[in-house]
């Protein structure tokens, strides 16, 4: 029995998984530590600058080059969306969680490298290796996800998840110093130095998490694979099970709708950030650097403090609360140009839109982590530990169908209306988030799991 407010009640007769040792939970999260060189020097920070206004170069609005890369993210989520829930479904089967997360890494770590290649009048190129590297990257965050529930209680989780959270952003800025110190600036003036931040998220990447793999443990056990019968056609009929009982996962279902929503949201924000501010706010080198740092540290805050808060509150409403902060940070994102011009008639100062727009990025930033941690933890509560794999595959293509989504919408709608007006697109899907979570019952959900 589970308490409306996710507790487990006195009767329960599931056994908990116990606390994994610290070294364990240590390398799982060095996993997160070390894919954040992708997330923020590929999709967030440099390279996205760098494909549209220096690799495709159709200034001065960019909508060219902002439409092949939301096109070239979207193909690489797309695959994940296809094969996410059939992969889970063979790895629980096969006790093979590790083998597919090192798969997803070598192919990962091959095609970043290899972006190093992508150059002016290269731009196919660029799309073709952004859609490998990011579908490795993308399913296998899913991969390592899955390992959540085995390395602690139910309310040791959202600790758990939010340390993750936290490791990635620390390890995004690890990365992102090599960067500021050696290859300087987007620019196509600097175009020989900063292509080599494909090899070096790369390297970092590939380096970084070799801890995960040593001290990671592979709890599965493989069954035997019954005569003519391929883990193909055994994957796929588990999931076909799943979606025909996904009536008794109904908690589950509709979180997943939700963060549906919410994801597309939050990949807008994640492809388009830095582009935004280059584009829209015309910042300048020295700001960029500030946006790096402070948006790495108040994101590793936010995951870390709001991972405490879960196992307080319930991971369910730190999610609700979550969702306020981006609502509030999407309209401060807007109103960027409107409220520096409001700042320097109250207090009679020139000010500048650009220094204004960091503090804006540090509410982003608290969102960011916090938000994603809370919907890992929610989905690795719902979970049966047998077949977290499969669940998380589905948890993987539900946020990916989302990045498919929010990245398509927005470069069509800056297409149409331009970056600074299709920003206000996220407010509806952050809306919508919370409307549909009202569904979601914590402690139904977590019972259904233990069932």
């Amino acid at each position: 029995m589970f308490y409306e407010d996710g507790r487990r009640g006195p009767e329960s007769k599931v056994e908990p998984a116990k606390r994994a040792p610290r070294r364990e939970i240590f390398g799982w999260a060095m996993f997160d530590f070390a894919n954040q060189a992708y997330t923020l020097l590929i999709i967030t920070v440099v390279f996205g600058d760098l494909f549209t206004r220096v690799i495709v170069g159709d200034g001065p609005d960019y909508r060219i080059g902002n439409l092949l890369w939301s096109l070239s993210l979207a193909i690489g989520y797309l695959l994940v969306v296809v094969c996410s829930p059939v992969a889970g479904a063979i790895m629980d089967y096969t006790g093979s969680k590790k083998r597919f997360l090192f798969a997803s890494y070598l192919l990962t770590v091959a095609a970043t490298a290899a972006l190093y290649f992508v150059a002016p009048g290269y731009a196919l190129l660029g799309v073709l290796l952004l859609v490998f590297s990011n579908f490795g990257y993308s399913i296998g965050e899913a991969f390592v996800a899955s390992f959540l529930p085995e390395l602690g209680p139910p309310q040791d989780l959202g600790k758990i998840s939010g340390f993750g959270w936290a490791m990635g952003y620390v390890g995004g800025m690890c990365s992102a110093i090599f960067v500021l110190l050696f290859l300087g600036e987007v620019s196509a003036e600097n175009f020989q130095r900063i292509r080599w931040v494909g090899p070096w998220a790369a390297f970092f990447f590939m380096t970084a998490a070799i801890p995960t793999f040593v001290w990671l443990r592979e709890r599965g056990t493989p069954q035997e694979l019954p005569a003519g019968r391929s883990y193909f056609g055994i994957g796929c009929d588990r999931v076909r099970v799943t979606l025909g009982q996904i009536g008794r996962r109904r908690d589950l279902a509709v979180l997943l709708g939700s963060v549906f929503f919410a994801m597309s949201g939050i990949y807008i924000i994640i492809t388009y950030a830095f582009i935004y501010g280059a584009q829209v706010i015309g910042w300048e080198a020295h700001v960029r650097t500030w946006m790096f740092v402070l948006v790495q540290i108040t994101a590793a805050a936010g995951a870390l403090g709001f991972g405490f808060v879960q196992d307080h509150l319930g991971a369910l409403r730190t999610y609700r609360i979550t969702l306020l902060l981006w609502i509030t940070a999407i309209a401060l994102i807007y109103l960027t140009p409107l409220l520096t011009t409001f700042l320097g008639r109250v207090f009679g100062v020139e000010w500048q839109a650009q220094y204004v727009f960091l503090v804006v990025g540090c509410v982003a930033g608290l969102s960011l982590g916090s938000c994603q941690s809370s919907t890992r933890t929610l989905v690795g509560l719902f979970s049966p530990r047998h077949r977290a794999a499969e669940f998380f595959g589905f948890w993987g293509m539900a946020m990916k169908l989302a990045g498919v989504f929010g990245v398509l919408a927005l470069g069509v709608l800056q297409a149409l209306v331009g970056l600074h007006t299709a920003i206000l697109f996220c407010i509806l899907l952050f809306g919508l988030a919370m409307l549909v979570v009202r569904g979601v019952d914590e402690g139904r959900g977590r019972a259904g799991a233990a069932d």
